[in-house]
């Protein structure tokens, strides 16, 4: 056996940083390859790649970008022109107030813009509200403000009106929690800044606490990864609010930042744009958020940036910023096991979201990490419900990425691991989602000690870049003729509880639909 010193360590870690960084770049748009360069202060660049690169692209975004490039060379007089160009162009007004601040910052002192802001009246409300954190009792708010502002929420039915300061040093986001509230009861409410009500006739502002964890009830989850800006695509997001979910789960690449380096500032950018859409503003404020994040929002293409904690340093400065612009629940191990993975309770179904990339080490052949790996073990052990979802950023299913170590298949011995743990304590009900392929699979990984545990993966919510379905023995459907999404239709009301799978294209034609049985999933 050949022991690894701490130096081999180091070299081993810097290597497959460099092999990430060098690898090619996937699901992007010539604006954020542009923005990058501007990132590193390469203005030149950056306008080349508007001009010339091969990714898709699109004229409102580009002004925007062009924008930038004005700023950047101190020409602000042309730089309001072409924020001009691109809000006619249909990009909306408060992107010019939102991220990047460092560089957007002398537009705002200038005065035509100053004219420009008071004809336009945007509200002071950017991005939000984004419902997340959502219990049987609890609910949370997340907002991103123009400037330093007082947010509040008033909820029918529930006394009192809670607030929150948007403060600078969170990049002007607040999330505000209201408890008190009724199990399994649809709560409309009322967002108030600086004391004065905000409206948006387009939007739902209501939304529906969980079931409490002994009751059983008929409900519905979304999930889906691999969305990175197509705003042709975009009108997914709308789709999916139609279905009323009353949790939506984001199993990764969801931006596609691909800059560890300055991931917070292309990180903000990535978010911003998304943040700032009225389809995806429809599905926020009405359903509760979670989201993981995989290599593309957190590093680079395929990463693995080893065990340790502070090592690459920019792995804290990537979870921050993930952290910063969603609305999960409590995540990962605190300061010490710092990480993106969470649980939460809806009904009688328990879901455990992993954290794939921050400990993914190659040595140890570990991709969660000693704490995260206990954390699920735990869990898993102690959960009472009827049905127990494990949903990885990618998948655990067998040769779906032939060749490659990027998946589950790549770490073998762990995955063994936790299907064996599951089998030695007779855990039951436990369902398996995931995302990373361009495609939607369902599959049935067969287990000779137990029951056969299904797969759902559920990629290429907006993506252009597609996948082919690839033919494996657990297969049993794929598609890849457009982008789509999943949903499970829960139903634990009475004494044979299920859950139906299903799969959805982009324009919501149902596609497929599977009847898993709880006693489908137990041990003989």
């Amino acid at each position: 056996m050949h022991l690894l010193t701490p130096g081999s360590v180091r070299h081993l870690l810097s290597f497959l940083i460099l092999f990430c960084l060098l690898k090619a770049e996937g699901q992007h748009d010539r604006e954020r390859n542009a923005y990058r360069y501007l990132a590193e202060g390469k203005v030149e660049k950056a306008r080349n790649e508007l001009e010339n690169g091969k990714k898709h692209f699109d004229p409102a975004e580009k002004a925007f970008i062009s924008t930038l490039c004005f700023l950047e060379e101190g020409k602000v007089k042309d730089a309001l022109a072409m924020a001009r160009e691109a809000v006619e162009k249909g990009l909306p007004f408060e992107r010019f107030l939102a991220e990047p601040h460092a560089m957007l910052s002398p537009l705002w002192k200038n005065q035509e813009f100053v004219e420009w802001k008071k004809e336009r009246n945007p509200s002071l409300l950017l991005h939000g509200p984004m419902i997340g954190q959502v219990t049987d009792s609890s609910a949370s708010f997340w907002f991103r403000t123009d400037g330093a502002c007082e947010m509040a929420v008033e909820i029918s039915g529930h006394s009192g009106r809670r607030k929150v300061i948007s403060k600078k040093e969170n990049r002007f986001v607040a999330v505000l929690q209201i408890d008190g509230l009724l199990p399994g009861t649809y709560f409309s409410y009322q967002v108030f800044i600086n004391g004065e009500p905000y409206s948006d006739p387009s939007r739902e502002f209501g939304f529906r606490t969980f079931p409490s964890p002994t009751e059983g009830a008929k409900f519905t989850i979304a999930f889906g990864g691999c969305s990175g800006f197509v705003p042709e695509n975009e009108a997914i997001w709308e789709v999916i609010a139609g279905h009323d979910p009353r949790a939506m789960l984001m199993l990764g690449d969801n931006v596609y930042i691909d800059d560890p380096e300055n991931v917070e500032v292309t990180g903000d950018y990535c978010y911003s744009r998304r943040h700032s859409r009225p389809e995806w503003k429809k599905l926020i404020g009405k359903t509760s958020m979670h989201a993981i994040y995989d290599d593309h929002d957190f590093g680079m293409d395929d990463c693995v940036p080893g065990s340790l904690v502070d090592h690459p340093a920019w792995k804290k400065k990537a979870l921050q910023n993930f952290a910063r612009n969603w609305n999960n629940p409590e995540m990962g191990g605190g300061e010490q096991n710092p990480g993106c993975w969470q649980s939460f309770a809806l009904g009688k179904v328990e879901v455990f979201m992993l954290d794939c990339r921050y400990y993914r080490d190659l040595s140890t052949q570990s991709m969660l990490g000693p704490a995260q790996k206990t954390w699920l073990k735990n869990k898993l052990k102690a959960s009472p419900a009827t049905f127990k979802i494990i949903a990885s950023s990618v998948p655990f299913a067998p040769g779906i990425k032939p060749g490659s170590q990027d998946p589950w298949d790549g770490y073998p011995e762990e995955r063994e691991e936790i299907f064996s743990f599951i089998e030695k304590e007779k855990i039951e009900g436990v369902l398996l989602l995931a995302a990373d392929r361009h495609r939607i699979d369902l599959r049935k990984i067969k287990r000779p000690k137990g029951y056969d545990f299904y797969e759902l993966v559920s990629g290429r919510l907006t993506n252009k870049h597609v996948h082919p379905v690839i033919k494996t023995e657990g297969l049993i459907w794929g598609y890849n003729q457009s982008c789509g999404f999943c949903l499970l239709q829960v139903d634990t009301r009475n004494t044979s509880p299920f859950i139906i799978l299903e799969a959805y294209d982009f324009s919501g034609v149902l596609l497929m639909e599977e009847k898993v049985l709880a006693r489908d999933l137990q041990f003989k």
